[in-house]
């Protein structure tokens, strides 16, 4: 008579379950945390993107909101409120740090899964589908945004950054700036053919970022281009931030929830469909 023996679980793999466990997901997407949790153990030994990534809003907060800050030193929001330089940027850097965060993890590392590494062939040979593929992925982008953020946040109130105590709901506000970008990120993702179209994604993120009322108010750009600003989905996450790290919350802010939670939606339900056809039609 044999006994049966089991191989003890690893420390990693046991922290990647309750992070996985840990992360909001829709109801019924059960087996999309696999997919999360086998990404937090693949990304155990890349954990200086992680860095790397959280480094450059950081430089941005520095260099232009504490040195170009002690220039202008004032600024007055479209809200009317005067406010340090730094505490003006700062939550727009925040935003844009979720936004990379999000962006990255759901295009290039989703390009690679779906075109080379053949990882959707496989894992639609389980009984998960298309819809736990683009849940899964989603999510996982989601935490490395969340990440980001998080690291960024408390780097801003240790500079001083942070006026107000509405900044505790700016990291589940970079959270949902994460899922509209992540979900849209990935959906865009499934259109690309090679490695040549991520121009497109450069071009797309670059000019929100220095163009979406992130270094200066809304009020300062020209009156035709002001509209143009206002569709773009990160100018929506930094007047979101922006109302919280200074505490101008008020109904005006449901208006930007409302429209990155359409966009992640929007993205989440074309990234299944577009899952579904390219690799079970």
């Amino acid at each position: 008579m044999t006994a049966a023996t089991h191989a003890p679980s690893s420390p990693t793999k046991g922290l990647a379950s309750r992070l996985a466990r840990a992360m909001p997901m829709p109801a019924g997407a059960g087996m999309a945390r696999i997919l999360v949790e086998r990404n937090i153990m693949g990304f155990r030994h890349g954990w200086i993107a992680l860095v790397t990534g959280f480094a450059e809003p950081v430089f941005y907060l520095f260099s232009l909101g504490i040195g170009l800050g002690g220039l202008i030193r004032v600024v007055t929001t479209d809200s009317g409120q005067s406010v340090p330089y730094a505490s003006f940027v700062a939550p727009a850097l925040l935003a844009a740090s979720a936004m990379n965060g999000a962006v990255f993890d759901s295009t290039y590392n989703v390009f690679f899964k779906l075109k080379f590494a053949k990882l959707y062939d496989s894992v639609l040979a389980t009984p998960m589908g298309p819809r736990d593929v683009a849940v899964g992925e989603i999510s996982w982008s989601l935490i490395r945004g969340s990440l980001y953020a998080a690291a960024f946040l408390v780097v801003a109130w240790l500079s001083g950054a942070v006026p107000s105590w509405w900044a505790l709901l700016a990291l589940p506000a970079a959270t949902f700036i994460g899922f509209a970008f992540s979900a849209v990120g990935m959906f865009a993702t499934t259109f690309m053919r090679s490695w040549v179209d991520f121009d497109y994604v450069t071009l797309a993120i670059q000019p929100m970022f220095l163009f979406s009322a992130t270094f200066f108010p809304l009020a300062t750009y020209p009156g035709a281009v002001q509209w143009i600003v206002q569709l773009t989905p990160l100018y929506h996450g930094v007047a979101l931030e922006r109302g919280l790290m200074l505490g101008e919350v008020g109904s005006g802010l449901l208006i930007h929830v409302v429209y990155l939670a359409a966009l992640g939606l929007l993205g989440l339900f074309g990234a299944a469909r577009r899952i579904e056809k390219l690799l079970l039609s």
